[in-house]
């Protein structure tokens, strides 16, 4: 209490974050309760004849299961795997340049394909790797590799998702570690000056463990996430052709709550996801704890 009337414009300034945070991700949490029941509009969400884990007992027993899990973890780890060092050592890079103007304009180049929408990236994609009129489609045809579709390919659905997120995502996530770096004592610099260290000396020695921190705190938060591919890039770039490996539990949710009305089955589903995803985060968090010391908690 004391803490609160000496720090009360603190307090007030974060209210509104906190009460955004409770209204839009703790009270809709009341809703977990249809996952354990049959709904029913009639009834109204406390409604409904209590089924317990039913829904989670038909889905890990459906058919398509295996298939929608493999293919979530696939995307899921493939993104983590690829995407996450490449921010890291685009900011290695970035702080490596000596001329503010190129790296002010490097800057700006490689932050701007974050703000394109999901929905305009899809398009651009379709653009792009059309095998008829797309750039990437006829550079294909002129290498004699035919006419291929690499958004309706099993085999490339995959790459082309990670590698279109790299390249939208990897300039915006790396300000924190550039941010990270900024922190580092100018001194180290000046010794490894000094000392007759090179480029490569001065990132091995200095800047990388200053952003070891920082990574492992990333990377806890992103195996938070093994389950949980975003819906709209997935959802966007399905079609019959690739649908084998493109379907994934958000999107399978998606079409059994939405679209055939299965509101207790998808929450069930849904809620299994979150689950997983926390014993993921949970595990991360453990393990980095006792190798490192450096944890979320």
């Amino acid at each position: 209490m004391g803490s609160f009337k000496r720090d009360y414009q603190l307090w007030i300034m974060v209210f509104p974050a906190i009460l955004v945070v409770f209204v839009f991700n703790y009270v809709p949490m009341y809703g977990i309760q249809l996952a354990f029941r049959d709904y029913d509009f009639s009834k109204g969400i406390t409604g409904g004849e209590w089924r317990g884990l039913h829904y989670f007992e038909q889905f890990i027993n459906s058919f398509s299961f295996a298939d929608l899990m493999q293919n979530t973890v696939a995307i899921s780890l493939a993104t983590i795997v690829l995407s996450f060092p490449v921010p890291i050592v685009l900011a290695l890079i970035l702080n490596q340049l000596m001329g503010k103007r190129i790296k002010r304009t490097l800057q700006t180049t490689v932050y701007l394909p974050h703000f394109i929408s999901t929905v305009v990236l899809v398009g651009m994609l379709n653009v792009l790797l059309s095998p008829s009129t797309g750039v990437i489609g006829q550079l294909m045809k002129w290498a004699g590799m035919g006419d291929i579709n690499l958004l309706a390919s099993t085999n490339a659905f995959v790459p082309v998702y990670v590698l279109s997120d790299i390249w939208q995502h990897c300039g915006w996530n790396s300000i924190i570690y550039l941010a990270a770096l900024s922190t580092i004592d100018p001194q180290l610099y000046d010794a490894a000056k000094i000392d007759g260290a090179s480029r490569w000396q001065t990132i091995r020695h200095i800047e990388f463990p200053a952003l070891v921190p920082t990574i492992i705190i990333l990377f806890i938060l992103s195996m938070g996430h093994v389950l949980g591919t975003g819906f709209e890039k997935v959802f966007l770039m399905q079609n019959t052709l690739n649908l084998p490996v493109s379907e994934v539990i958000s999107t399978y949710v998606y079409k059994i709550g939405i679209v055939s009305n299965q509101f207790s089955y998808s929450a069930a589903i849904g809620l299994f996801n979150t689950v997983i995803n926390f014993i993921f985060l949970y595990a991360m968090n453990l393990i980095s704890r006792r190798t490192s010391s450096i944890s979320l908690w």
